[in-house]
């Protein structure tokens, strides 16, 4: 009997360790229809005073929605961001108005691309840790995620 009770905690554990797995891995936070696939960020020199924060908006629903704003406990001012080529240029565009996450779509923010721009940054977060924001959707409402950091140069995080 007493090994049953051993083998049974040692299947419990095991289940509970391969659950709790998935959950890190999965890295998705859920708000109204919209899903948020695994929110990153990337060590930048440790001198740069800005950084930048990437994701997957997935939106299930059948409306629009748009991202409108963005905050961060690392920086004071957060923006919603573009590049765009001006000539053989690549220029950081802010978008004041947000950005459209499409029904039944999903919007890539990732380097060299959409993003979400920290300035100002109070201390430049390190490789291996993670900061807290919050996204703020047109319907959805506002969400708190956890930007995971990575690596610097690092061009995505699985």
């Amino acid at each position: 009997m007493k090994l049953f009770k051993e083998i049974a905690f040692a299947a419990a554990l095991s289940l509970a360790a391969v659950f709790t797995l998935a959950d890190a891995q999965a890295h998705e936070v859920k708000i109204g229809d919209l899903v948020i696939h695994h929110p990153w960020s990337r060590q930048s020199p440790m001198s740069a005073s800005v950084a930048a924060g990437f994701m997957t908006i997935t939106n299930t629903g059948k409306q629009d929605d748009r991202l409108v704003k963005a905050s961060s406990e690392i920086s004071p001012v957060v923006q919603i961001h573009d590049m765009t080529m001006e000539g053989d240029v690549m220029k950081m565009v802010e978008l004041p108005d947000g950005l459209v996450i499409p029904a039944g779509a999903t919007v890539k923010l990732k380097p060299k691309s959409l993003h979400i721009m920290f300035m100002d940054v109070k201390q430049q977060p390190g490789e291996g840790t993670s900061f807290t924001g919050t996204l703020t959707f047109e319907k959805a409402g506002t969400v708190t995620i956890d930007y995971e950091v990575a690596a610097p140069g690092a061009d995505a995080m699985h």
